[in-house]
């Protein structure tokens, strides 16, 4: 056992958690116990980017998901938690550009073998900075079984899954419109764009009829409002809707596009909104989404007027080499000047911009690989129906999911990017050919591979089965711990994460991936912004655990918030973090310093017993019922509230305090049966708190006598119902309430315990009474009477302070110090709100629902305490009435 001496009086994290870490990993504590008889459990982490360091979200991630697997290990499970991490396709070749623009490079300038080459140095250097991360927070994972999106049995997996898609006609390769990234030059699913407010304007433009002779409405052109000029040499048509009756007349006869000259056919279509504008739009199928959709409707020539990377392409004419916004500008000044703009409209608008670079989205006429998604989705919808469903965890974010699924499209999955998954399919360099497989073909010189990539969600959508062995379904991890039972993720990821691994899981293995999804918040600062790097008001949890240590940070991220809930984050909170820890630690010091080395921490038997033995014990287990109750509904903050409790105010402002009045007295066994009493409770606290702080407890645990090795793998605390004692509450009960109703007299009379008082003590039964006889020493230890007298048949005292309490009256002499005013006054407020608490039980027993519906316990309980309340208001109204006479 560690020398007591060396627990300093003040809780120091820097003392206490370095090298623990390292010291778990060595003794192989966070690996499955490999127990056959053990019932599995298994969670494989959300595997961060490897862009950069963790940040609070990612620690709030981590946390709950480790409270629960250290648990569970300690529950006897055979626990399974699986790190990784994601290769992160487009965010982290945006984060390796971004670096080597900084030295005046670009990714074409090393091409694509020595632009990888540096990627993967940067997934080294980042790698390494997350498990430092990690180990910091204390998160019990099994590094044995570590994988990356790029491992090799990961990349046969994606190749797997793309090949069977395939097969199935899932998968095709087509020309659309896509979402296109012009910095990264890639295309971005629909999820990946980010929709903001920008400035803009409507442009109106005059179309001039072919016809010069020809007029309509007094005028010989059209009308046509565009926000997007620079993408006019795209247009290859005007549409009107066919109901209507304006512009019948118009359908067939054709106008002279602007700056260009080319002629365009009026035609007929109902995607145009009759009510919007003018009711008459330009179409640009290489252009616009719908406008695609117009032109293969009526067989239009599709004309893409940029470059890859934004820029006016050959179609533009005179402005084509010109960026898209300067190109803009350009045409804008020659259509006034040639006066074809009627007007220019100021407007704010929603704008498309990409999630990873920022830069404003263009849509693009592509030819992309995509998942044809509406038979995943259905079976997905379908499945939630049934008894493998995923259950989200709050219930409310299943109508997120199920309304994505409902309304998803075709998943565009290939990327033009150098770092990721490379498309498994080839095509031929004579004959054109396409061939998809798992391998390349037998004659790869008359081949070439398809130069994209996968979308990185793609190979992250298959996570929780490729990490565990699959495709090979024999492999021992897959058939022992797939499908995981929780997966914990924020509410921002569920289209782009959650969603996907379900119904890949689906489809491939046949089992839902995971039981639950425990949905967290986002975590925001002290004002409820988002944290961002333009409001500068980011937190480093490192620099925090630094501060205050990895348990304290554990504490308030696990206790912060209900799930689904956003949480604050504020120092004034990481103060009372450490407090609570600084408070356990000073108990803890406490209990062991009046332990010797032959004080088992066995559960005392009835006969060593006394009052408040029985009474911590009953509700420790209480604790330990409803902990482990709300541990499994993941309700961590209201845990968190109970074990708060608990220790701050059951076990270290009464227990130990009761317990000094034992262990500074002469009976010897008094003393042993008190030591080995506060040896267990402390040894349960410390095994209910070490989920969620594992540092400290591992810290106490060691210093514990007879505890074993480490209490990563003790066993966790379980209900004793024989510990119930419901007659101990009771007596505590009536102790406390007359402790604290003493306390708050001196408190308002200004009269400290060092000043003795007389208290008197009217009881209104006789088991009150009994209760305070047979404990007078806690009476006189904690309220330092100069005269203590417990009666039936006390007569209060004309100018005493008082107080109600169930089943007695409290009377304190302070004739010098109480003015009778004030005294009526403050009896009044308490029969108040005693006439309130009455009135509120009566609703609720009059509630004819309540009555019938709750269970006959819970009704009697209220019953109870409206008895309870009744009778103390018909005595502050008795002492009111006295007090009144003496005036």
């Amino acid at each position: 056992m560690a020398d007591k001496k060396q627990m300093s009086t003040k809780y120091d994290p820097h003392q206490v958690e370095p090298g623990r870490y390292e010291e778990w990993l060595k003794k192989d504590l966070f690996k499955p116990s490999g127990d056959p008889e053990a019932k599995p459990y298994s969670i494989v982490i959300p595997p961060p980017n490897v862009t950069g360091k963790l940040h609070l979200g990612h620690a709030w991630d981590t946390t709950l998901q480790d409270m629960l697997i250290r648990q569970k290990r300690m529950q006897g499970y055979d626990v399974l938690w699986l790190p990784g991490m994601d290769h992160a396709g487009i965010a982290t070749q945006a984060k390796v550009e971004g670096h080597l623009r900084e030295k005046g490079i670009t990714r074409y300038d090393l091409g694509r073998e020595k632009f990888v080459d540096e990627v993967w140095d940067w997934v080294h250097e980042y790698g390494d900075i997350i498990h430092q991360q990690w180990a910091k927070l204390g998160i019990s994972v099994d590094y044995s079984r570590e994988r990356f999106t790029l491992d090799e049995g990961l990349s046969k997996a994606v190749r797997k899954v793309f090949v069977e898609l395939y097969k199935k006609g899932l998968i095709y390769r087509g020309e659309y419109i896509i979402n296109w990234d012009p910095q990264a030059r890639t295309a971005l699913s629909d999820i990946e764009v980010i929709h903001q407010d920008d400035q803009g304007a409507f442009y109106h433009v005059k179309y001039p009829f072919v016809d010069p002779d020809y007029t309509f409405d007094g005028k010989n052109y059209i009308e046509i409002a565009t926000t997007r000029p620079e993408t006019m040499f795209g247009d290859v048509a005007v549409a009107v809707n066919p109901d209507d009756e304006r512009y019948k007349d118009l359908v067939g006869r054709e106008v002279v596009l602007p700056l260009q000259g080319r002629h365009l056919p009026i035609i007929a279509d109902p995607y145009v909104d009759k009510e919007f504008g003018t009711g008459m739009v330009k179409i640009t199928p290489a252009h616009d989404p719908n406008d695609f959709q117009v032109g293969n409707r009526h067989n239009l020539k599709r004309i893409n007027t940029m470059n890859e990377d934004a820029s006016m392409n050959a179609n533009a004419g005179k402005y084509e080499g010109m960026d898209r916004f300067d190109a803009r500008k350009a045409m804008v000044a020659d259509l006034d000047q040639e006066g074809y703009l009627l007007r220019t409209d100021p407007i704010v608008h929603s704008v498309g911009h990409s999630e990873r670079t920022g830069v404003q989205v263009e849509a693009r006429l592509s030819t992309q690989w995509f998942v044809k998604m509406k038979p995943l989705a259905e079976a997905a919808l379908k499945n939630q129906n049934g008894d493998d469903r995923v259950d989200f965890v709050p219930e409310r974010f299943e109508n997120t999911f199920t309304q994505w699924m409902d309304n998803v499209h075709d998943w565009v999955i290939s990327r033009q990017l150098w770092w990721g998954h490379r498309i498994p399919a080839w095509y031929n360099k004579e004959t054109g050919e396409t061939y998809v497989g798992m391998e390349a073909p037998a004659d790869p010189e008359n081949w070439e591979q398809d130069s994209d990539v996968l979308d990185t969600w793609f190979s992250s959508a298959l996570w929780p089965f490729s990490t565990m062995g699959w495709p090979d379904t024999d492999a021992p991890d897959f058939k022992r711990y797939f499908p995981t039972n929780t997966l914990v993720t924020g509410y921002d990821i569920i289209f782009f994460w959650v969603s996907r691994m379900i119904f890949q899981s689906l489809e491939f293995t046949g089992k839902r991936p995971f039981e639950h999804v425990l949905i967290h918040g986002l975590i925001r600062d002290e004002q409820g912004r988002k944290m961002s790097k333009s409001l500068g008001n980011g937190i480093d949890p490192m620099e925090v655990i630094e501060k205050y240590g990895a348990d304290a940070l554990r504490w308030f991220l696990s206790t912060g918030s209900t799930p689904g809930q956003d949480v604050r984050f504020s120092y004034s909170k990481m103060d009372a973090a450490w407090n609570f820890i600084n408070k356990i630690w000073n108990a803890s010091r406490f209990v062991i310093m009046n332990l010797d080395s032959t004080t088992t921490s066995t559960m005392p038997t009835a006969d060593q017993r006394d009052l408040a033995d029985r009474w911590i014990l009953s509700r420790l287990n209480d604790t330990v019922k409803d902990v482990t109750r709300l541990f499994e509904d993941f309700e961590f903050g209201e845990a968190g509230r109970l074990l708060y409790n608990f220790i701050w105010n059951d076990l270290c402002d009464w227990y130990i305090e009761m317990s000094k009045e034992v262990l500074y007295g002469d009976d010897q066994t008094a003393i042993a049966n008190k030591q080995q009493a506060l040896a267990y409770v402390f040894e349960q606290t410390l095994k209910l708190m070490h989920p969620i702080m594992p540092f400290v407890t591992e810290e106490l645990w060691q210093q514990l006598p007879h505890v074993g090795d480490s209490i990563v793998t003790a066993s966790y605390p379980v209900e004793h119902t024989e510990l119930a004692d419901a007659d101990a509450v009771a007596q505590m009960s009536s102790l406390i309430d007359l402790i604290r109703s003493v306390r708050n007299i001196r408190a308002e009379v200004n009269a400290p315990l060092s000043s003795p008082i007389d208290v008197m003590i009217k009881t209104t039964d006789q088991s009150t009474q009994t209760i305070f006889e047979n404990n007078r020493e806690y009476i006189e230890r904690f309220v330092h009477p100069k005269a203590l007298t417990i009666a039936a048949d006390v007569a209060a005292p004309a100018l005493a302070m008082s107080a109600i309490i169930t089943g007695a009256e409290i009377y304190v002499p302070l004739a010098e110090l109480i003015d009778l005013n004030e005294e009526i006054k403050r009896m009044e407020k308490e029969a108040a709100k005693l006439q309130s608490e009455v009135t509120r039980a009566d609703k609720k027993l009059g509630n004819e629902r309540f009555v019938q519906n709750a269970p006959e316990a819970v009704v009697a309980e209220q019953k109870a305490k409206r008895a309870d309340y009744e009778q103390k208001l018909a005595a502050a109204n008795e002492r009111i009435t006295e007090l009144k006479a003496n005036l």
